[in-house]
């Protein structure tokens, strides 16, 4: 009797709740809903007649066609709410970027959602592949490179010839030493260099405004990098001191996890990150270099072919092309500070020897000619693996953003069948998150636009 009671009272309990719940949150939630959706109703239509008012006669009759054929295609409920913080604004984005000009309707982008967590995971995760494949792939090369740099008089400054007197001494196992910390570290590495540049560069944006931004952006491009990489080679760091730890001395331990925790336990945090200058003083200025020139080398690469009409792989090839250009460029910018690195690695530091101190000493001991050791087997290296980084890149985030395109997180103007806004993204990791573009032919640009 007891337990029946039990649990009628429980079954009261919770429909009780449940009716509860359905009258005094979702009832009042669905009813505010309604009203927002009216009042967005009525936005849409003044923002659609003040950009018809900016048309001229062909270009309406044009856009009427256009959007005619569009509702005889399907019927599309909205998705003008779906991802935007709410629709207020979500429309207020969308009204303060309608321009009028002449002959041409220049049509902005929403702001990004500076939280959006999962799609700076997506650039993350795009440039944790793309760094960690590469440098895996020339695993071979850096292991030759490095001791050419370690021990210029036993290595020839020939990669070939290095390459075969390892494998002569060491068997051919040997160019694959360091391969472990090499994937893991670059991994991490690639994730806060690529999701790190574009988030930088998305608030760069946000508080500078989108003229400003446009105006300089080359130092949004240059400041972005430098606190993406930072903070890359803050996590690289210990994976980077045992890869040349293994490669120099191949005793030293039996992999990467062995390799850290004997590290740690001799040297302590200081051993781990005894080559943090020489990684800042190498990689910052080879990342600003590397995503500048690739940023202009894209640009002039788009100033001579119309990018609307270049394929898939062509797109693929031109960031192939600019990413190698960018790695030359990157390569001796930075070469000084990679072989100062491969030389504090190699030993422990003299005690009571300050890092700045050693760092000097070891400048000073290499001049101008030592301190570009090893350039051939690097230029090769870098150049290589920058293309291929960025024409990787490119390519997975230009398929994950078609999984999940911008448009689907901060949406825009889009009224029945008719999206009025050709939605753009920081494409190819190059470009500023929120740009402008003119439309000239509205029934290309409106059929690339609905969705």
């Amino acid at each position: 009797m007891k337990l029946t009671r039990a649990i009628s009272l429980t079954n009261f309990v919770v429909a009780g709740s449940a009716l509860g719940f359905q009258v005094f949150v979702l009832y009042p939630w669905h009813k505010e809903l309604d009203e927002s959706f009216e009042k967005l109703k009525k936005e849409h239509l003044r923002v659609m007649d003040a950009a018809g008012d900016s048309l001229s006669e062909p270009q309406r009759k044009a856009l009427s066609d256009k959007m005619n054929e569009l509702k005889a295609q399907s019927s599309r409920s909205f998705h003008f709410v779906n991802h935007a913080p709410n629709p207020r604004e979500a429309i207020s984005a969308a009204k303060e970027r309608i321009l009028p000009t002449k002959d041409k309707l220049m049509i902005a982008v929403a702001k990004e959602n500076p939280m959006d967590v999962s799609l700076y995971a997506r650039y993350a995760l795009a440039g944790a592949f793309c760094c960690a494949f590469t440098h895996a792939v020339l695993t071979p090369v850096d292991v030759v490179k490095t001791r050419i740099q370690l021990d210029p008089i036993a290595y020839s400054s020939s990669l070939s010839k290095s390459a075969r007197h390892i494998v002569s001494a060491e068997g051919p196992g040997a160019l694959l030493t360091g391969l472990g910390p090499t994937i893991a570290g670059y991994c991490l590495q690639g994730a806060f260099k690529f999701g790190g540049y574009e988030y930088f560069k998305a608030r760069a944006v946000d508080y500078l405004g989108q003229s400003t931004a446009a105006n300089n952006r080359n130092t949004v491009y240059l400041g972005s990098a430098a606190a993406a990489e930072f903070l890359g080679d803050i996590a690289l760091c210990p994976f980077e001191s045992i890869r040349i730890r293994l490669v120099s001395q191949p005793s030293y331990a039996t992999g990467c996890v062995s390799g850290l925790a004997k590290l740690a336990r001799e040297e302590g945090i200081s051993g781990l990150y005894s080559g943090l200058g020489p990684i800042l003083l190498k990689q910052i200025p080879y990342t600003m270099a590397t995503f500048l020139v690739y940023e202009k080398a894209i640009q002039t690469a788009y100033s001579v072919v119309d990018k609307r009409e270049v394929s898939s792989m062509g797109a693929t090839g031109i960031n192939l092309g600019a990413g190698l250009v960018a790695g030359l460029a990157a390569a001796v910018v930075s070469q000084p500070a990679d072989t100062m690195l491969s030389k504090i690695n190699k030993e422990r530091a003299v005690i009571g020897e300050s890092t700045s101190r050693r760092l000097f000493r070891i400048a000073s001991e290499l001049g101008l000619r030592g301190a570009y050791t090893g350039m051939q087997a690097r230029a090769v290296m870098v150049s290589g693996m920058t293309a291929v980084q960025f024409g990787i890149y490119g390519d997975i985030k230009k398929v994950s953003l078609n999984l999940d395109p911008l448009f689907c997180r901060d949406t825009l103007l889009r009224l029945t069948d008719f999206a009025l806004f050709q939605i753009f993204g920081a494409t190819d990791g190059v470009e500023l998150s929120e740009r402008y573009v003119a439309v000239d032919s509205y029934s290309e640009e409106l059929q690339q636009a609905a969705v």
